[in-house]
C-alpha cells in the first residue's frame, strides 16, 4: 500500500463528496506535470490524505484504477484554465472527526518531509503547485498518529484484505450485465449514484447523530453487498445514511437497530463508546422493507 497527499482547496466538496480524484492530463501549455502524472501511479488499496484550507480533513482508500475522463460538470467555473480531458480515480473517502493542521506540528513533521515533491513547505503551509504527490511511509505514520484512535481503526480496516476491488472487477468483466446496470452496481458498491439517491429519499439523516449534510454521510448497505443479489444492491430500502464513525460501527456489527429504530449495542463496545452512543437522537421506526434487511443484519452481522 502506497500513501498519497492531495491538495483539494478548490475541489474538496466535489471530490470527497463524490468519491473520486480528478486532474487534467497536462498543464495549460500542454506540458507534463508530475502531480498529474501521479494519478496514473495509484493502485487500489492505496491511502490518500485529503488536504484543504490548511487541514487534513479526510482520508480515502483508492478503490479502482485510473481512467481517462472529462472534467466533472460539478466543478463549474473552477479550473477554467484546465484542459477538459483528465485522469479520474475512484476513492472511498471518510471525513475525519477532528481534522489536523500539519502547520501546528511542523517541528516534528519537518524532518520527515521529502526533499523533492513535498506536499508541505518548511513553514507548514501547503505547496500550492502540488495536486497529488507521494507520502513517504514515516511521514504517513506520523500523520496517522496525530489523527487519533478513530482513524487508526479505519486504517487497520483498510490494511485488511478486501474483496471490494475484486467485486467491482467482477462487475466490469461480466459479459451478461448491460453497461447501464454495471455502472449502477459499481456506484452502489461505493455508496454513490442511484443507490445513494434512493437511500437519501428514505433516510434524510444519520439515525444516530442527526447529521443531514450529504457530503458528511455514507450510504451504507444494511444487508452486506456480498450477501445481496443485484436488485438488493441498488434497493434504497437496503441502506442507511450514516456519519462515517457510525457507519464503521454498523458495518462491523458493533451496533444494529430494532424495527422501531432503537440502537442495539454490542457488549464488546468499551464504556466510552457506549456512553457516547447515549447521546443519539430520538429513534425513527424503519419501514416494512427496511425491517426485512435489518433482521438479516441483526441475525448475521450484529455482535451481541
Amino acid at each position: 500500500m502506497k500513501h498519497w497527499w492531495v491538495n483539494q482547496n478548490q475541489t474538496f466538496a466535489h471530490e470527497v463528496g463524490g468519491g473520486y480524484l480528478w486532474s487534467p492530463k497536462k498543464k495549460a501549455d500542454g506540458s507534463r506535470n508530475y502531480f498529474y502524472d501521479s494519478m496514473t501511479r495509484v493502485d487500489p488499496g492505496d491511502l490518500v490524505f485529503s488536504f484543504c484550507d490548511t487541514y487534513i480533513k479526510a482520508i480515502g482508500r483508492v478503490i479502482g484504477h485510473h481512467e481517462s475522463r472529462s472534467k466533472p460538470n460539478e466543478f463549474g467555473e473552477v479550473g477554467d484554465s484546465w484542459s477538459t480531458e483528465g485522469w479520474f480515480v475512484p476513492v472511498d473517502f471518510i471525513f475525519i472527526d477532528r481534522p489536523i493542521r500539519p502547520k501546528d506540528h511542523i517541528e516534528s513533521l519537518l524532518p520527515l518531509l521529502p526533499h523533492k515533491y513535498s506536499p508541505l513547505q518548511d513553514n507548514g503551509n501547503g505547496n500550492q503547485g502540488v495536486y497529488l504527490t507521494d507520502v513517504p511511509l514515516d511521514l504517513a505514520e506520523a500523520l496517522l498518529s496525530l489523527m487519533g484512535p478513530q482513524v487508526e481503526a479505519l486504517i487497520n480496516d483498510f490494511k485488511q484484505p478486501t474483496t471490494e476491488v475484486s467485486e467491482i472487477s467482477d462487475i466490469v468483466t461480466d459479459k451478461v450485465l448491460p453497461e447501464t446496470q454495471k455502472a449502477q452496481l459499481i456506484q452502489a458498491r461505493i455508496g454513490q449514484g442511484l443507490f445513494r439517491t434512493k437511500v437519501s429519499q428514505i433516510e434524510p439523516k444519520c439515525r444516530v447523530t442527526g447529521m443531514t449534510t450529504p457530503q458528511f454521510l455514507i450510504a451504507s448497505h444494511i444487508k452486506p453487498w456480498a450477501k445481496s443479489d443485484n436488485s438488493e444492491r441498488i434497493d434504497g430500502n437496503n441502506g442507511l445514511l450514516l456519519a462515517p464513525h457510525i457507519d464503521h460501527l454498523f458495518d462491523k456489527g458493533y451496533i444494529s437497530f430494532t424495527d422501531e429504530g432503537e440502537i442495539l449495542k454490542s457488549s464488546s463496545l468499551d464504556e466510552m463508546v457506549l456512553a457516547w452512543l447515549e447521546n443519539s437522537i430520538i429513534p425513527t421506526p424503519l419501514n416494512t422493507k427496511q425491517c426485512v434487511y435489518m433482521e438479516y443484519h441483526r441475525i448475521n452481522i450484529f455482535k451481541e
